[in-house]
């Protein structure tokens, strides 16, 4: 079996009335490689190219806006969600009568082995129609709400076995986004979606791969990123997961959650502290 032989990719599509006509930049070039280096790679068992060349690679992915495919599906028409209507959510979810299209998103988790999700950093978080697929799929009695006490959760869970990771492009430079940069540090932006989205229903999240300054790449700097990030792809088995607490392993004090003095290394404060030295 092949590293992403059950891989479902979560990828926000761009609209074709987008103003400033993203279909022709580095940043939608960057997407569609990734989209033919999933394909490519899951059609050669996950193989590095041999004696087959892949097949020619569209500016965009194929696109039918009625029907997701496992590889390079996007979300489309996501509802708002009240706080009143998550325990409507839970029974529906228990009883199996979820809208079709949520329950087909959630059959795709449970299926796969590794979760993608492929986005550009917008406003310092992911974009709302990919926000709008988290808040309809999560379901409560789903992904939280688990547990005689719904207390099954960062690190165990519904998702718990499965990987993750994030595939993230970027406007600024590296530097804007090091520990003293303007921007803040990478792994505290990203610290909400990978510490509480993913590792909260107990997916493993494996290190980021980030490009930055997406619209900024020459085209051999574009060749050398989707090389990467092929690479990433076929190596993913063997990529170590972010070493995160377990809400349930002893680390933090009961009732509070709050994490147990003297557990931290030297000088690690902030988000940090929930990553296991």
């Amino acid at each position: 079996m092949s590293p992403i032989d059950h891989t479902t990719v979560v990828a926000p599509r761009l609209g074709p009335d987008s103003a400033t006509d993203l279909a022709a930049s580095n940043s939608t070039r960057y997407a569609a490689a990734f989209y033919c280096a999933v394909r490519d790679s899951h059609e050669r068992g996950g193989n590095a190219l041999r004696a087959k060349p892949p097949r020619p690679c569209p500016i965009s992915p194929p696109r039918d806006p009625d029907r997701p495919i496992r590889v390079g599906y996007a979300v489309r028409n996501p509802y708002g969600i009240g706080p009143a209507q998550f325990v409507l959510f839970g029974r529906a979810y228990e009883t199996g009568t979820l809208s079709a299209d949520i329950a087909a998103e959630q059959d795709k988790l449970r299926w796969a082995d590794t979760v993608i999700l492929q986005f550009p950093l917008w406003w310092y978080s992911m974009p709302a129609i990919l926000e709008g697929w988290v808040d309809r799929v999560f379901t409560y009695k789903f992904a939280y709400g688990v547990g005689e006490h719904s207390d099954t959760r960062y690190g165990e869970g519904t998702l718990a076995g499965k990987r993750a990771v994030l595939s993230v492009t970027i406007g600024g430079r590296e530097p804007y986004y090091s520990d003293r940069g303007i921007n803040g540090p990478i792994d505290d932006l990203l610290f909400p979606i990978q510490h509480g989205i993913l590792y909260y229903p107990g997916m493993d999240v494996l290190p980021p791969f980030v490009t930055y300054a997406a619209h900024r790449l020459s085209p051999e700097d574009f060749t050398d990123t989707a090389k990467a990030w092929e690479q990433r792809l076929l190596s993913i088995e063997k990529t170590a997961p972010i070493a995160y607490r377990p809400q349930n392993g002893g680390d933090y004090e009961r009732p509070a959650l709050r994490l147990r003095e003297g557990l931290e290394a030297k000088g690690r404060t902030g988000f940090g502290l929930h990553i296991r030295a």
